[in-house]
């Protein structure tokens, strides 16, 4: 029997990706209720995909044929609705940020527990082909000792009225909380190990706005590696490259544009089985070694939801569990105290 989705908050990347992507294709997926504050919006989408609309999150949760709920509201109502929500028996996969404080996150899933209900964290990234594809390499050994990785997610996002992204009261941040959070999950979950410390800045260089358009983060994991996050909002979107590139003592893996809302891709693989003797000249023949891996596509939207799914039918932790989410959160406020004092700071 398919889960039976509600959407709360249904503009957005719910419909934008989530929606069509994800829960409509997703084989164990059915969506029946949507909702959002905008009454014109939320009609025609509910008339778009053939389900309910409403303007009210408490009656979407009190019908018993919604089993779980999709989050993709504005930071500042995560945690109230995902309470709500495991009081109403739903199972809840929510948006990062889960919450504007970490304590948020911590009651939010005490409640879920409570309420025996599953709470994951949406970090789709996790689930693009690419990034599957380079994990593995990873694991294998075959690019030797991680070294460094850094990851990078840029967009033009300028002055918009009630931007919750632009508000540290409704969104707890800007460029770093918004998609820094995306890009260290994606350093953490590629390396196999956790963000032991931080040093980072923020600046406001372009938008006119409350919280950051600039965030630059360098990360030490557990590992030994290092990791750069650079996340901006004054960058215009053509200029975009949204790299990820990883180097290791056997040699690197770099995509471009695989970090953000596309499933699509291919992987820049320099691996070297046996690495010769010092050369003084750094002698490179261009593009000799280089080869390109390019996975079969898997809709990172239809994964992330047919996972949650298959946690819920299984009785089985979600692919990303809210714990993963609550850690982000840490690691996050970590960040903004080492931008804030000039320090480097503990994670966690």
């Amino acid at each position: 029997m398919a889960v039976r989705w509600g959407v709360l908050g249904c503009g957005g990347i719910a419909d934008r990706r989530t929606i069509p992507e994800g829960i409509i294709p997703a084989p164990s997926a059915e969506l029946v209720a949507v909702q959002d504050i905008a009454e014109d919006r939320v009609s025609e989408i509910a008339a778009r995909y053939e389900a309910r609309a409403y303007e009210s999150v408490e009656e979407l949760l009190a019908h018993d044929d919604v089993d779980a709920v999709y989050i993709a509201t504005p930071t500042h109502v995560h945690h109230e609705q995902t309470v709500a929500a495991a009081e109403w028996g739903k199972h809840v996969l929510c948006e990062k940020p889960l919450a504007l404080t970490t304590q948020e996150c911590e009651t939010s899933i005490a409640a879920c527990e409570e309420a025996g209900v599953k709470f994951g964290t949406n970090f789709m990234m996790r689930f693009h082909a690419c990034h599957a594809a380079i994990r593995d390499i990873i694991a294998a050994g075959d690019l030797g000792s991680v070294v460094m990785g850094r990851a990078e997610l840029t967009c033009w996002y300028p002055p918009i009225e009630g931007a919750f992204r632009q508000s540290q009261e409704l969104g707890g941040g800007g460029s770093l909380i918004d998609m820094g959070n995306h890009c260290i999950d994606l350093l953490e979950f590629l390396f196999d190990s956790k963000v032991e410390r931080v040093s980072c800045f923020t600046a406001n260089l372009v938008q006119d706005y409350e919280t950051e358009d600039t965030a630059v983060a360098t990360l030490h994991f557990e590992n030994g590696a290092i990791g750069i996050v650079d996340t901006l909002f004054n960058v215009p979107d053509s200029a975009a490259r949204n790299m990820l590139e990883i180097y290791g003592s056997k040699g690197s893996l770099v995509t471009q544009g695989t970090i953000g809302q596309s499933s699509v891709g291919s992987i820049s693989a320099v691996l070297e089985e046996e690495v010769g003797g010092y050369d003084a000249q750094q002698a490179r023949e261009e593009g000799a070694a280089e080869q390109i891996i390019e996975p079969v596509v898997v809709n990172m939207y239809e994964a992330a939801i047919e996972g949650f799914c298959q946690a819920i039918e299984n009785d089985t932790e979600p692919p990303v569990p809210a714990e993963d989410g609550l850690w982000s959160h840490r690691v996050i406020d970590a960040c903004y105290e080492a931008a804030q004092t000039g320090q480097v700071v503990e994670a966690g």
